[in-house]
């Protein structure tokens, strides 16, 4: 069990450190957005490697923190029965939706992404628009690492949810419990 919980802190350590960094791509992208604005609106000027930027950040930005995200509860649940379930109702449900749901998801991202990104790399694909970034082939290398690092929270999701049905929660980090936020009791969902 402690090395079960050794790994999920590992997992999870490394999915915090790279939702931290790339979080701050969010400033980079209101600041680019902004110049294109300013630029195209007050001096009549435009460019299109700018606009491919902030958009390309914003990919970069979002599937490079989906792991991250998942990390921390922020995905979409309908959480009308989990919020206010046991943390033992909580481990199981989240260790069968990992292991039926969340692992083949990533699995077929991965295997149906390869070729596409494979190919990208091979000619070291650009921007379609005329004056754009170069380097599509980086940005589209990010579809891979979202599937590693969604299956790799995954992973630490299934073995949290052993951890705690084996009644070793204690082993866990206090972020990575149960029982970190209490169930609210107003009635809310």
């Amino acid at each position: 069990m402690r090395i079960m919980a050794m790994i999920v802190r590992a997992i999870c350590g490394l999915n915090g450190l790279i939702g931290h960094v790339f979080s701050w791509l969010s400033l980079g992208i209101v600041a680019i957005c902004f110049t294109v604005v300013v630029q195209r609106y007050l001096f009549a000027v435009s460019y299109v490697w700018m606009q491919d930027l902030y958009i390309w950040l914003n990919g970069a930005m979002f599937t490079a923190v989906a792991g991250f995200a998942l990390m921390r509860g922020d995905h979409v649940r309908v959480d009308i029965f989990y919020r206010p379930a046991t943390p033992r109702t909580k481990a199981m449900v989240d260790l069968f939706g990992s292991l039926l749901f969340l692992l083949p998801f990533c699995t077929v991202i991965y295997v149906y992404s390869m070729p596409f990104v494979m190919r990208a790399w091979s000619y070291q694909e650009g921007s379609a628009n005329v004056g754009g970034m170069p380097g599509l082939y980086i940005l589209k290398s990010f579809i891979i690492a979202f599937a590693a690092l969604l299956a790799l929270q995954g992973v630490a999701m299934i073995l949290r949810s052993i951890v705690v049905l084996g009644g070793r929660s204690d082993l866990l980090p206090p972020s990575q419990r149960y029982d970190a936020l209490p169930p609210t009791t107003d009635g809310a969902a």
